[in-house]
């Protein structure tokens, strides 16, 4: 457990590290070099350079442990390793937008062990350890006590990488804003996963994220007491990117939402071959 916490620490000292320059180029409205990774997804300067700032630090603090980032990814064949998100709303972060997190876990076995996910611009600070519970800026943190959807504020992302899957996105979305409270879409998935960990949202589902979306996120629902899936009720949602979280009884609802319009054949290319 103590290496856990160690892990836990630097990757909290990394990722404030970064918030810092995050910050100050959100303040400064400098967005720096832009290109499109593809339709809609973009990088900046920031992001490279967050990227950049947090393998030091993690390197420094834990040499010979390798990293799964997202500005650099690449098939990675280790059973311990680093996943990094620099900088999670590039989109957000581009138009101003205050909206942004940094998100960085240490994944082992498969599953995620120790993670943070930081908002540099509220200054809020979400950790956790695997069997250690979950935390935001000291306090400890809890799922919410929604016993359904019809008390349930819930989170999501659009399917911007796969069009082809509107439609059937565009149907669990109907049926479940209908027997809600409501859903937002603030473009950053590692802290919709913080917020439902700390029980602001009730609820999230996504498709075709990518693991340094979701490896700490996911590992901070699961220590304030929530259940994070694929949309089958599988563990495959690190690989396959399709996640639904939230406390028991609104995870089962969206989960059985999800999966009357996707099957695991169907959703299968969408998995990413990274580990």
């Amino acid at each position: 457990m103590k290496r856990l916490h160690d892990a836990r620490r630097a990757a909290a000292g990394a990722a404030r590290a970064a918030g810092d320059l995050v910050r100050g180029e959100f303040a400064g409205g400098r967005d720096g070099a832009v290109r499109a990774k593809d339709a809609n997804d973009f990088v900046t300067r920031t992001d490279v350079e967050s990227e950049r700032l947090i393998k030091e630090r993690l390197a420094g603090a834990f040499p010979g442990i390798p990293f799964l980032a997202e500005e650099s990814a690449a098939r990675i064949d280790a059973d311990v390793f680093w996943v990094i998100d620099p900088l999670d709303g590039t989109t957000n972060f581009m138009h101003r937008y205050p909206q942004v997190g940094i998100s960085i876990a240490l994944v082992e076995g498969g599953d995620a062990v120790a993670g943070v996910v930081f908002d540099p611009l509220r200054d809020e600070l979400f950790e956790a350890v695997k069997g250690g519970g979950s935390f935001c800026n000291g306090r400890p943190i809890r799922v919410s006590s929604a016993s359904g959807l019809g008390e349930a504020l819930l989170g999501t992302g659009f399917p911007f990488r796969v069009h082809e899957y509107l439609d059937d996105y565009l149907a669990v979305f109907r049926d479940l804003f209908v027997r809600c409270h409501g859903i937002r879409r603030a473009g950053a998935a590692v802290l919709d996963l913080a917020h439902v960990a700390a029980g602001r949202l009730d609820g999230f589902w996504e498709l075709a994220l990518r693991p340094w979306d979701i490896a700490a996120g996911a590992l901070l629902v699961r220590e304030a007491g929530g259940v994070v899936t694929d949309f089958f009720g599988g563990d495959t949602f690190l690989s396959s990117g399709n996640i639904v979280a939230g406390p028991a009884a609104v995870h089962a609802a969206i989960a059985e939402s999800a999966s009357k319009r996707f099957t695991p054949e169907r959703v299968r290319p969408l998995a990413v071959d990274l580990f």
